[in-house]
């Protein structure tokens, strides 16, 4: 069986002498786990699309059960993140946290989108860093099926609450509403902060990086979103923590 599809190395393993082992999101299969047999070849005619985070058109086959990359012709190579180390660890990060949230086999277009699309701001757009990461991470979780609820308190209701989040529950609250919430962490929010959040879950997701928000703010919504994620998915990530050293 042959597929023609578009895909992102997420993940590389080096196996024996000269192939890899890739985790790649593509268009059509979702998740998939190939072998790219001889891709560490000098001239190996697929060395630049089994590398990590290149976005290509894939030529696959499968025998026994096993998706082996036969053809690569690399879409996209994000060659400003790639020169700078920064950016580099951030992408890295983006990559790790979208193969822990997608299953194999199971197509994810919504999210190949929008690691595509936040690739894409950290390579062309004149954003700050923290706000694509912030961004990337609130919408990743929302469309894995952790969006959190930020209408307004999940106890009383008030819709324009002064708001704290709750990161084991997902929810917004009042201050005097903490108690009826349980065990867990609570964080501040400024109101600029929940404002900016609210976008990113349900605004236009061609324009997820479009939205302004000062600095205090940006890294008090920065810290909420890096906490859900951590706090949802009940572990950690080396790539989010290699940023963070490069961050220091």
């Amino acid at each position: 069986m042959h597929m023609t599809t578009t895909g992102i190395v997420l993940r590389e393993v080096n196996y024996k002498e000269s192939d890899k082992i890739l985790t790649v999101l593509t268009r059509d299969g979702g998740k998939l786990t190939l072998n790219a047999r001889g891709c560490r070849r000098k001239n190996s005619a697929i060395a630049a699309s089994s590398q990590l985070l290149c976005y290509s058109e894939l030529t696959l086959y499968e025998y026994r059960d096993r998706w082996s990359l036969k053809e690569g012709d690399v879409l996209r190579e994000w060659r400003k993140v790639r020169s700078n180390l920064d950016k580099l660890s951030l992408a890295s990060w983006f990559a790790e946290l979208t193969e822990c949230l997608t299953v194999e086999d199971l197509p994810a277009p919504e999210i190949l989108r929008l690691l595509l699309n936040s690739l894409y701001a950290l390579d062309e757009l004149d954003k700050p860093c923290l706000q694509i990461k912030a961004a990337f991470e609130l919408k990743m979780m929302a469309l894995a099926g952790y969006e959190p609820d930020l209408s307004g308190c999940a106890v009383c209701g008030e819709p324009n609450p002064e708001p704290r989040f709750h990161l084991n529950q997902g929810v917004i609250h009042c201050p005097k509403c903490r108690g009826a919430l349980g065990p867990g962490i609570s964080m501040p929010l400024s109101r600029a902060a929940l404002d900016a959040m609210r976008y990113v879950v349900s605004g236009d997701e061609r324009r997820l990086f479009s939205f302004r928000i000062p600095q205090e703010d940006l890294e008090q919504m920065a810290a909420v979103t890096e906490a859900y994620v951590l706090t949802q998915l009940e572990r950690g990530f080396r790539t989010l923590d290699f940023y963070k050293q490069m961050a220091l």
